[in-house]
């Protein structure tokens, strides 16, 4: 059947989204025609290499907050507001360059966006003091470029290799989002112990842009070959229906996609899933932005710490919690895999029981670091490594239960209302809620050490409460996933 589909389709027809990257069964996709698989690899190898460098610049903010935020003199609630003008800018940007790296030149696409990006954070070294507004315009500038890297690169990668090697390449460009994340914490901090000045934190990284960008124009092929939409008709549905091809199918695919969102309203599964998604969202984007400066104020609290009072503030909170990022990340997403993998074999609902499970963990282990900060900060570094270790192992298994519980046809959508919901809800403004709570806990006080301490506290507690909330979330979507599953399969 595949080789009789394969002599009918036009070759003009170059409609390719990141669908296929998402459906697990589909037809053998071959590399570009005048390519190779060595240069596949190799095209593959330079992508990761800029999601590296793209989630090291994502998080060079929250490794040095405490110079930033003694630099421009922001309060709780605006340093907060960095994160989340960022997150804003990269959500909505997101969906117009998939529009656009679904119809034009990906390559072009890409490098424009590796170049704005790191103009944008070199420039954003040099702002002074005093225009703490253009620093934040600044953030979510290269919150547009990252977005424009973000939602393209992948679906080359899903075009150069087929169904099993593209699962696999996937999960490695996937991987180096942790990694990412952990070494922007590392990056930003050592730099400024380095230096004595924050700023170059922000000099480093578009200089590996400027390296990407090279490595993009030489290695990436102008051109990659996409699928067409006939085999992605096929790698969904596994078969050739010759009415598929029919003039007026695709004006139906158009008007019914209010249809197909409606549907997925009623998939409780889908939408209990999704409410547990976004949780884990909240709680990472708080957690990813205000946990080093939390544990400086803690240990300034206990007297550990001397108050910082200079422009380059002790960065080694930065640094180690960079480097729990990293590990618990890789550690997680391995673990919840293979986890869920064994467990489906027992039990039909192992996936969201293991959410569940390991929201309820993740939220009593951060709860535990909150309570322990008071007295030891040691203990509280090894009780947020849990509470990040647990929260990563759902990064997977998500995406699997909608892969499974949502037919094959609205797995796009299905995906797109996910990530819209899940940051908007979640990360986009828990840093800003997370801050502004902590400055409404300190506006009736006497300004002091310990209250600046105390007041970060009670306002993380909400990270502990929205865990279990999403845990909750889970375990609805247990009750229902058996009989989703079913009518996703037929």
């Amino acid at each position: 059947e595949n080789t009789g589909l394969q002599s009918q389709l036009p070759l003009e027809e170059r409609n390719y989204g990141a669908t296929a990257a998402q459906v697990r069964q589909g037809p053998l996709v071959s590399v570009s025609r005048n390519g190779s698989m060595k240069r596949a690899y190799v095209t593959a190898a330079v992508l990761c290499y800029v999601n590296l460098i793209n989630f090291m610049d994502w998080f060079i903010v929250p490794g040095v907050l405490l110079d930033i935020q003694g630099y421009f003199k922001l309060s709780d609630g605006d340093t907060g507001l960095l994160q989340t003008v960022f997150i804003l800018c990269y959500m909505l940007a997101a969906p117009i360059f998939g529009y656009l790296g679904d119809r034009y030149n990906r390559k072009i696409i890409l490098g424009a966006g590796v170049f704005f990006w790191s103009a944008v954070t070199l420039g954003s070294s040099f702002i002074s003091e005093w225009y703490y507004w253009i620093f934040f315009l600044s953030r979510g500038l290269v919150g547009i470029g990252t977005a424009s890297y973000s939602t393209v690169a992948p679906t080359i990668i899903a075009d150069l290799f087929e169904e099993g090697k593209r699962t696999t390449m996937l999960s490695i460009f996937y991987i180096f989002i942790p990694v990412g994340s952990g070494l922007g914490y590392v990056l930003a901090a050592g730099m400024a112990d380095v230096t004595d000045d924050w700023h170059w934190a922000f000099r480093i990284t578009p200089c590996m842009g400027g390296l990407a960008l090279v490595l993009l124009i030489l290695l990436v092929p102008h051109r990659t070959q996409r699928r067409t939409a006939a085999h992605r008709a096929l790698s969904i549905s596994g078969t050739i229906r010759v009415k598929a091809e029919k003039p007026g199918v695709q004006r139906t695919a158009k008007t019914t996609w209010c249809q197909d969102v409606a549907s997925l309203a009623k998939n409780w599964s889908f939408v209990w899933s999704s409410l547990g998604l976004t949780a884990m969202a909240f709680v990472t984007g708080a957690l990813g932005t205000w946990v080093p400066l939390f544990l400086y104020r803690a240990e300034v609290a206990q007297g550990t710490e001397p108050p910082c009072l200079q422009e380059s503030c002790n960065s080694s909170n930065s640094l180690i919690f960079g480097g729990i990022t990293i590990g618990t990340g890789i550690l997680g997403v391995t673990a919840g895999a293979e986890a869920a993998r064994r467990l489906r074999k027992i039990n039909s609902k192992a996936d969201p029981l293991i959410c569940a499970t390991s929201m309820f963990i993740s939220a009593l282990c951060l709860y535990v670091a909150l309570v322990m900060a008071q007295t030891n900060i040691i203990s509280t570094f090894i009780f947020v490594a849990f509470g990040e270790l647990f929260l990563s192992v759902n990064w997977a298994v998500v995406t699997d239960i909608l892969l499974y519980v949502v037919t094959p046809r609205r797995q796009s959508t299905a995906l797109a209302l996910q990530i819209l919901v899940s940051h908007l809800l979640g990360d986009a403004g828990s840093p800003y809620l997370i801050g502004t709570i902590s400055n409404a806990i300190q506006a009736n006080k006497v300004p002091s050490v310990q209250w600046s301490f105390w007041s970060m506290q009670y306002s993380f507690i909400l990270c502990a409460f929205v865990g279990v909330l999403g845990g909750g979330f889970f375990l609805l979507t247990s009750f229902y996933i058996e009989e989703d599953r079913k009518e996703a399969e037929q």
